[in-house]
């Protein structure tokens, strides 16, 4: 008998799916530029780009009406203007994205307490464990939209499967809106015509790799022996798509709070030269690293350096410790060694650190002794580069898949967003946390959150802390939104979701002073005086 032959037999053998479509996926439609039109209805109906607007801005989110363009997300920002030169242009607003979540969460779990946000504008459901026995898979689709509708205005795409792999490709197949159910009888049908590409875990590298072996849909990827995928991805990569190239996952849906991991980025408005340069800039990412380990466990015991050079390759090194640490000069002196180890030898667009195997404990000790140990005698380098490591694909900035491209700070329970404004910086400063499931080999999800710097919520506006988009409030006028100011003359539209669209007003700040604003919330359509209403 063949060996490798056998030695797939029992892999697939091993798997237990489910029998009958019961895990539901959702995903809200161009999720953060859908929160603006909502809230700012001059924009309703108009192309919308969510991101970073600095010289290096990148898409975290194109509104449908930008896609038609050409537009969309992981997309220079700079590029998506040309090709959309119409469309507004806003900073993410951070807490009126975790707002809308919480309330679309919410509408889930009234349907069964067994769901697992993947993000901020994801999440599984388990339907089989639903108080009153299962759902059939399009009235609980249909129920989810029609509530979500209802409560914050906005759209989602539901996909449903019997496993969390069919359910995910299944959302993105008839978006927005859509509602695509997969039994396991269609499986087939609906999953070999695919392009790989839509297959977790098929990034670019892969997807190079796969076309070498004449590889380009979900069936030609199933044709492919385990072995010749094995020999070309690794064994963890290969073995996972092996499996997923035939529908066969079994992962539950998990309701957990635990955050895998934490981190920050930044991507420089200048490209670092020289070791020195690198490292002190290594330093500041770290302090916004270790205040995000603070509040999300407090030790770690990896420590993954992520660099990326002028020419966009991109290299991780990680650190491992034998036990958790929350020893701040630890963990900093692990990123340093951790970002020399991947060879600072060429300009330096973006370092990253995340913190990832956290722990609430750390290990206790005296350090009597600690100019007896060198640090690399008490950690581990391990090396994962651009093509083959795991951690690559979980560090890509924005994934490039459409709406899983609204990229956001968040946990595995859901949206666990700082509060505050974004400080002046935001066009070139992100920080990331990772969201790693070791079960499904690309399976992760990275995800954006605030810029480094302090919040500006309560201060005046003034052109050094204006972003597009950004919410204020003036004494007599109300509340509205940035356009652009430039020196002390601001321009802002006076509007809500509870107003009608307003045309821009230009003031002067010195007598007209405006101050920044949280976000009023999820506003729900009911709400709306009549006349206003999107349907009226």
């Amino acid at each position: 008998m063949d060996p490798s032959g056998e030695q797939a037999r029992r892999l697939v053998d091993a798997v237990r799916v489910r029998d009958a479509a019961t895990v539901l996926h959702l995903d809200a439609d161009a999720f953060f530029a859908a929160v603006e039109q909502r809230d700012k209805p001059s924009l309703r109906g108009k192309p919308v780009l969510v991101g970073g607007v600095g010289g290096r801005g990148v898409v975290s989110t194109a509104s449908y009406e930008a896609r038609r363009a050409g537009a969309r997300s992981a997309m220079p920002m700079a590029r998506a203007r040309r090709l959309c030169p119409a469309a507004a242009v806003l900073v993410p607003r951070f807490a009126a994205y975790a707002a809308y979540s919480q309330v679309i969460m919410d509408v889930l779990r009234e349907l069964t307490p067994a769901v697992e946000p993947l993000s901020i504008d994801e999440a599984f459901a388990d339907l089989a464990l639903a108080p009153g026995g299962t759902p059939e898979p399009e009235d609980a689709a249909a129920q989810v939209q029609a509530r979500v509708a209802e409560l914050t205005g906005l759209t989602v795409s539901v996909g449903v499967g019997r496993s969390k792999l069919v359910a995910k490709i299944a959302s993105d197949l008839r978006k927005p809106g859509g509602v695509v159910v997969v039994r396991p009888e269609d499986e087939d049908a609906v999953l070999l015509p695919l392009d790989v590409r839509t297959v977790p875990g098929v990034g670019p590298a892969t997807q190079g790799a796969l076309e070498r072996l004449g590889v380009r849909t979900v069936a030609d990827l199933r044709r492919q022996p385990l072995d010749t995928l094995t020999m070309t991805l690794g064994e963890a990569h290969g073995t996972g798509l092996y499996l997923m190239s035939r529908g066969l996952d079994d992962r539950p849906v998990v309701t957990t709070t635990e955050r895998k991991s934490a981190g920050a980025e930044r991507t420089f408005a200048v490209d670092l030269r020289g070791r020195d340069v690198v490292l002190s800039a290594v330093d500041d990412v770290v302090d916004e690293a270790l205040q995000r380990l603070e509040r999300h466990g407090g030790a770690a015991r990896t420590v993954v350096a992520k660099v990326r050079y002028a020419d966009f390759s991109t290299v991780t090194r990680s650190v491992t410790f034998p036990h958790p640490t929350a020893a701040d000069a630890e963990l900093r002196d692990a990123a340093r060694r951790a970002v020399l180890a991947a060879g600072v030898v060429e300009p330096v667009r973006l370092l990253g650190v995340a913190f990832h195997a956290l722990s609430p404990h750390a290990q206790l000790a005296l350090d009597l002794d600690a100019h007896l140990f060198d640090a690399p005698r008490r950690a581990v380098v391990g090396e994962h580069d651009h093509v083959s490591g795991r951690l690559a694909d979980a560090w890509a900035t924005v994934p490039g898949d459409g709406d899983a491209g609204d990229v956001v700070d968040g946990t595995t329970s859901g949206p666990a967003l700082p509060d505050g404004m974004t400080a002046p910086g935001i066009d070139d400063v992100v920080a990331t946390l990772v969201e790693d499931d070791a079960r499904l080999v690309g399976a992760e999800k990275a995800v954006v959150g605030r810029p480094l710097g302090g919040s500006q919520v309560g201060r005046p506006l003034e052109e050094s802390n204006a972003r597009p988009g950004l919410d204020v409030e003036h004494a007599t006028l109300g509340r509205g939104w940035v356009v652009h100011v430039r020196g002390r003359e601001a321009t802002v539209r006076f509007e809500t979701a509870l107003t009608a669209p307003a045309r821009s007003r230009v003031l002067d700040l010195d007598e007209d002073p405006l101050v920044l604003v949280e976000p009023v919330g999820v506003t729900p359509p009911s709400q709306v005086p009549p006349e206003l209403r999107d349907d009226a």
